[in-house]
């Protein structure tokens, strides 16, 4: 695999070196070149194989869910010289539960202090956190922090001056291979919030960009935009001129 042609299909082209500067600005180029995005399912099955990873994202210009950008984004930045783990989290669903483990993948990437770095959960922070208790971070229009309750890391974001729980998290280590039945499940399963609908969404230099569906959402300074796509060829004109993505 060739790192050149990753970087060059998220538009960086700054310095390479293992820091956090770079860090910071790789991660934010891939959340605005890279959708979030859940198209193949049910038409053909996702397979965490860094190759096929490759193949679609960097090569064929798409977008995947959270298995798919950590993956290949962990090797990325392992080729750059960067150390980091794959995580394990536990999402909060629609009901408020916590889901099950390895419902979520993000990464803990080792600058001589601990940063959590995810370019896979949506509407989310553009800049790697710094793992440290209770201190509130900007991001993106939002504020964010982690609270530690025992071995778990929770990370929390500010709504309506309230603390939500997004997902919560352990620092174990694991592999890419560990995350293939959760990945298999959300591919398959009706409760799967990947197998209700189809979503594409992309982060903006000033908000997002989402399509539900036939819905299109457009959030710009604050401000959302919401209209009724009007059939399957607008739906794919709407795909393609925003999110670069050709099916």
């Amino acid at each position: 695999m060739d790192a050149r042609a990753y970087l060059d299909r998220i538009g960086y082209s700054g310095p390479l070196e293992p820091t956090l500067s770079n860090l910071t600005a790789i991660h934010r180029a891939h959340l605005l070149s890279v959708p979030f995005e859940n198209l193949d399912i049910p038409q053909r099955p996702i397979v965490l194989d860094l190759g096929r990873l490759y193949d679609k994202i960097v090569l064929r210009r798409r977008g995947g869910f959270c298995y798919e950008c950590n993956g290949l984004f962990a090797w990325l930045l392992r080729a750059l010289g960067f150390s980091l783990e794959m995580l394990s989290a536990r999402v909060v669903g629609n009901d408020g539960r916590l889901g099950p483990e390895f419902d979520h993948m993000l990464l803990l990437v080792d600058l001589g202090q601990p940063y959590i770095a995810d370019v896979g959960f949506g509407n989310s922070f553009l800049e790697p956190l710094r793992l440290v208790e209770d201190e509130e971070q900007p991001s993106a229009g939002a504020e964010y922090r982690f609270h530690c309750s025992g071995p778990r890391w929770e990370l929390q974001r500010k709504e309506n001056e309230a603390w939500k729980l997004l997902h919560d998290f352990t620092l174990e280590q694991h592999q890419l291979g560990q995350y293939c039945e959760m990945c298999l499940f959300h591919q398959t399963s009706p409760e799967s919030p990947f197998t209700r609908g189809r979503m594409c969404s992309l982060a903006t230099q000033t908000g997002r960009v989402t399509l539900s569906d036939l819905r299109l959402i457009v959030t710009e300074n604050g401000r959302r935009e919401e209209r009724q796509l009007a059939s399957e060829e607008e739906w794919r004109r709407e795909l393609e001129q925003r999110f670069g993505v050709v099916l």
